[in-house]
């Protein structure tokens, strides 16, 4: 199976922190299927470090109140064109994230609150058919196959 997998759970320092989230089970799944790395921020044009930002309703601010929304639309256009290019029909996302978290984001009040929601770039795969998942359900990719 081909999926678009959020780059800084592949160990590439592109969060927001200038960090990456390597996660290992999600790295085992390169024994089995083709990943493709993607961050759809960086593909929006933001830098790496940035601010954090956290999704408000359909916009995207950072804690200093400048409005991101733009970047992260172009970003989740991007990774919708990465799965159509490559034929992907998933994507493992970074959860809690405003632009790749699936079904909880953080609440959009920097308090570390969640609510339930979608990021950008989820929400776009979504209403484009392309299946989601966060990186806690990496091992139920395990029983599909490459194709």
């Amino acid at each position: 199976m081909k999926l678009l997998v959020s780059a800084c759970l592949l160990g590439f320092p592109c969060r927001y922190d200038g960090r990456a989230k390597p996660h290992e089970g999600v790295l085992s799944l390169l024994e089995t299927h083709t990943l493709i790395p993607f961050c759809p921020e960086i593909y929006g044009g933001l830098a790496t470090p940035r601010p954090a930002a956290e999704r408000q309703g359909d916009r995207v601010m950072t804690e200093a109140g400048l409005d991101v929304t733009e970047q992260y639309r172009r970003g989740a256009g991007e990774a919708l064109r990465l799965c159509r290019l490559y034929g992907c029909n998933a994507a493992l996302l970074k959860e809690r994230s405003p632009s790749c978290g699936h079904r909880v984001i953080h609440n959009g009040r920097f308090d570390g609150g969640l609510l339930p929601g979608d990021g950008v770039t989820a929400e776009l795969l979504l209403h484009n058919g392309i299946t989601v998942y966060g990186e806690s359900a990496w091992h139920s990719l395990l029983q599909e196959k490459n194709n």
